[in-house]
């Protein structure tokens, strides 16, 4: 009989490997995985083997994940990251080098920015940024070394659209990346490849888990776009938590259901917003009001919890405390699209062209409490401004 010490390090293997019909997937936890032979082993050598080789390449978690989400954006090829901004700053990497320019969007994602002014910059590529409602006059932007075209739409503060087509479609002609965070509306409520996009960006870490308890990213590409992408990302040999992508999973199981009430509520309570006499705008494209509703109607298919709004001037230079600390309800958080109802507020000052540059904006994301319940709490908060 071999020593015991052995046996406890090959004991239950067997059993541990049995093939049990879930519901939902097993989750491993390994660096190393076995190969079946050396064969095998020879061919992971050489950058042939089809199978996973390492846990760096992601396990079954990882991978599950991924599938599903190729089902919901219908792409080529897709990558699990662990966070959103680490999905960004891959997809910055793997597309430009030294001596490139690249077009940005004004109304990105904060980080989105620091990441090229201050990582990209210090590697010699050149970060431009256009207006937030860009549409087909990009053309004058491109150069000969553009390589690469980043949309937000819309923008997660500042809610402008891009004309996403007439992007995608410039970008094709002068041999550009086009790029598009799309976490806003998820692929349920647009779909990027149907409209020319080569590269989908989605801070999973938002509705995708929607229990802001995750944080996870992916990206998806087409079919051209993604050796390149690929590549890159074996270089740095990039992989989420196990644990991360089996929530990822489990929350898109809910995403239609979970979208469709933040979906409703939020425009309730946008409405109610709009009629509030403290209040003098509500950003959200789905509302009338906004100034590129006709373009959101032509691109998507609904909208999610996320929108802001401005106060009238006699409320504005004045300390807003009183109305954001006492929200019941809302939480004083960053980040977005979990059951929990959010609250921040700032201004922003980039170029905006509906009129918001320099005005504070109170940006809610409505979680799944009651909707009356919601409302009587900003109504309560937005009484302590008066004086």
């Amino acid at each position: 009989m071999k020593d015991i010490s052995t046996r406890l390090v090959n004991a239950g293997k067997a059993e541990a490997l049995q093939i049990i019909n879930t519901i939902n997937p097993p989750l491993h936890r390994a660096s190393t995985v076995i190969f079946d032979s050396y064969s095998d082993m020879l061919k992971a050598n050489k950058g042939e083997f089809e199978g996973i080789e390492y846990g760096t390449c992601g396990l079954s978690a990882q991978k599950a994940f991924e599938v599903a989400m190729l089902e919901l954006e219908g792409a080529h090829g897709c990558r699990a990251f662990q966070s959103g901004i680490a999905a960004i700053a891959m997809v910055l990497m793997a597309y430009t080098k030294q001596g490139d320019h690249i077009l940005i969007c004004d109304n990105v994602y904060g980080p989105t920015r620091r990441f090229c002014d201050v990582f990209l910059a210090k590697y010699g590529v050149e970060t431009e940024y256009l207006p937030s409602d860009a549409g087909v006059g990009i053309a004058g932007y491109i150069r000969e070394n553009t390589k690469l075209l980043f949309m937000e739409s819309p923008g997660s503060n500042t809610f402008e659209i891009q004309d996403i087509s007439a992007i995608t479609a410039e970008c094709r002609a002068k041999g550009v990346v086009s790029v598009i965070d799309n976490t806003w509306a998820t692929p349920l409520y647009f779909n990027p490849f149907k409209h020319g996009v080569d590269v989908s960006i989605q801070s999973c870490t938002k509705y995708i888990t929607g229990h802001s308890d995750i944080l996870l990213g992916t990206v998806s590409t087409n079919e051209q776009s993604w050796e390149a992408f690929n590549k890159c990302c074996g270089l740095f040999e990039v992989y989420a938590a196990q644990e991360d992508c089996y929530q990822g999973l489990r929350g898109l199981r809910t995403l239609k259901v979970r979208l469709k009430a933040h979906e409703e509520s939020a425009l309730e309570v946008a409405k109610w917003l709009e009629k509030h006499d403290m209040v003098e705008s509500v950003i959200h494209p789905a509302l009338e009001s906004h100034p590129q509703h006709e373009l959101w109607k032509k691109y998507y298919n609904g909208s999610s919890g996320l929108f802001a709004f401005t106060l009238k001037e006699e409320y504005e230079n004045i300390d807003h405390s009183p109305f954001v600390d006492n929200l019941d309800l809302f939480g004083l958080g960053y980040s977005w699209g979990g059951y929990k109802s959010l609250i921040t507020g700032g201004k922003f000052r980039r170029t905006n062209p509906f009129g918001y540059e320099g005005k504070t904006i109170f940006r809610l994301n409505i979680g799944l409490e009651d909707v009356e319940d919601l409302k009587a709490d900003l109504a309560q908060g937005l009484e302590r401004l008066k004086v």
